[in-house]
């Protein structure tokens, strides 16, 4: 079984759109900007031996704000920049009752299946509380990266911090 660090793409990956206290998605290639040493926390994870898994709400392809093609060519981006293993994606509403948007563990679920993943010696990095809650819900640990969103809290992360390289770093210490 291998390890694997799942991480959120808006607020972890790329910068968000910050409009009225909420995040949202870039809403253009052109938009998507990387956060800082994003590439090298991805890099030294994978030299760890982690498999790195990109998993995401994209809600508005549901409801018809964004255009699949978009966000497929976002995704394409991240692949060939960052380098990570997979892009697993959520393009339900909360109304459909899907098993795969975040709070639900589904993304993680099937990544693990997929990649024959040890979930209780994995983490997950998000800036939401949907992200923490699906870790939870997979049994893997949570680090929540620190953000100013006017929404409800994430419950009881493993850790808090301010960035991904952070995050990386403590995992690979082990302190978390």
């Amino acid at each position: 079984m291998t390890r694997a660090v799942f991480l959120d793409r808006d607020g972890v990956i790329n910068r968000t759109v910050v409009r009225e206290g909420l995040p949202y998605p870039p809403s253009s290639l052109e938009e998507l900007e990387f956060l800082p040493s994003v590439a090298e926390a991805v890099a030294n994870l994978k030299d760890a031996g982690f498999r790195l898994i990109v998993v995401t709400n994209q809600p508005d392809v549901g409801t018809g704000l964004q255009r699949r093609e978009v966000v497929e060519s976002i995704h394409d981006q991240i692949r060939h920049q960052i380098g990570v293993d997979d892009i697993k994606v959520c393009y339900h509403i909360d109304q459909d009752a899907c098993k795969c948007r975040k709070p639900k563990p589904g993304l993680l679920l099937d990544a693990a299946t997929e990649w024959s993943l040890d979930l209780k010696e994995s983490f997950i990095v998000g800036d939401r509380w949907r992200d923490i809650g699906a870790g939870h819900a997979a049994g893997c640990k949570t680090i929540l990266i620190r953000c100013d969103y006017d929404e409800q809290p994430a419950d009881s992360p493993d850790a808090i911090v301010d960035s991904l390289y952070e995050a990386s770093r403590l995992i690979l210490s082990g302190s978390v």
